[in-house]
């Protein structure tokens, strides 16, 4: 099947959701998603007024663009920029035309149900500056935040944070290790005037969630721990835990394989009793059932309970086989 014909059904397929995204305000979402659609490695992206292509396993031809670009702008006509991410780390690698490198890094926004967030198509990073995936994330956050507090970790450009606040939270902690990317969530709060209620903490997330649990901050064995900023023990009514699948630091490993709870356990401690925590393991060969026996467990042990979860399932823009996702999504309700 040619990459046309995929990407005309993937268009199909989405054509009520495409129709309410139209009402609901929202001008960002993915049009194909290759691994599932017919090509894996592509994905195809709307960010309001622009396309965005990105292959990850191999480097489109100039037939193959040609193709894609055409049958794109029949959807609307907006600029396309071509990332190919396909070498080492997924870098964006490829030249493009000066005019259009000018686009692609110039400033632009889009909308998410009516919330609005910067956008650079190509930028210092690697990633976009919002994880689509993560909309039910956001629409999530956004209806229970009202008169909250909320930590978001590893909060990246802080959608989630935006989403909180524009939900009506009354404190919104975001914290990063990235000046960048904390800089673009300083853009998306005054873009929707709730910069007042926004903290932007640029940290290591384990000195940070450490700190706010009341735990030592500690350190890995034998290596020096740089400065940090200090913060004083505090619980908040909702905390967003969405980690990276694998960093090091002197102050830890993040380990969505093999150690989720090291960073789990201070997260649910920062959480108070009552309130909610949204974890995320974006790992696809993660068992989602085992993934939540451990969560339970790890609360158990610190003489918690889980009185309620609730699974978030990716939107429709994001289809998945036999509906396992990669991205698993759970809040947990925490008493004690």
């Amino acid at each position: 099947m040619s990459i046309s014909t995929s990407l005309s059904q993937a268009f199909a397929n989405r054509a009520t959701f495409l129709t309410q995204s139209s009402r609901d305000n929202t001008t960002a979402y993915r049009v194909f998603h290759g691994t599932v659609e017919g090509e894996t490695g592509l994905n195809i992206d709307r960010y309001g007024d622009a396309w965005l292509i990105q292959s990850f396993h191999q480097t489109l031809t100039d037939s193959q663009l040609v193709e894609i670009k055409a049958l794109l702008t029949e959807h609307g006509d907006y600029p396309v920029v071509y990332n190919d991410r396909s070498q080492k780390n997924s870098r964006v690698m490829n030249n493009i035309e000066t005019q259009e490198q000018a686009f692609a890094e110039s400033e632009s926004e889009f909308q998410e149900n009516g919330i609005k967030f910067t956008s650079k198509l190509r930028h210092e990073g690697q990633d976009p500056l919002l994880f689509l995936d993560m909309r039910v994330g956001r629409e999530y956050v956004q209806q229970i935040s009202h008169d909250k507090t909320v930590l978001n970790l590893f909060s990246y450009t802080c959608g989630i944070g935006t989403a909180a606040a524009v939900g009506g939270a009354k404190r919104v902690v975001n914290v990063d290790f990235s000046s960048f990317a904390l800089e673009a969530g300083q853009k998306n709060a005054q873009l929707n005037d709730v910069s007042e209620v926004c903290e932007f903490i640029q940290s290591d997330a384990f000195p940070a969630v450490r700190q706010l649990a009341g735990l030592p901050v500690g350190g890995r064995r034998n290596q020096r721990m740089p400065k940090y900023p200090k913060l004083p023990a505090t619980q908040f009514d909702l905390v967003f835990l969405d980690p990276p699948r694998f960093a090091k630091s002197p102050f830890g490993t993040v380990d969505l394989i093999n150690d989720y709870q090291g960073l789990f356990k201070p997260a649910m401690l920062a959480t108070k009793s009552g309130g909610t925590i949204v974890c995320c393991n974006n790992v696809a060969k993660v068992d989602k059932q085992v993934w939540f026996e451990q969560l339970i467990r790890c609360v158990e042990k610190q003489n918690r309970q889980v009185v309620k979860h609730q699974w978030l399932d990716c939107h429709e823009d994001f289809p998945s086989f036999d509906d396992n996702h990669p991205l698993k999504i759970v809040a947990l309700q925490i008493h004690g």
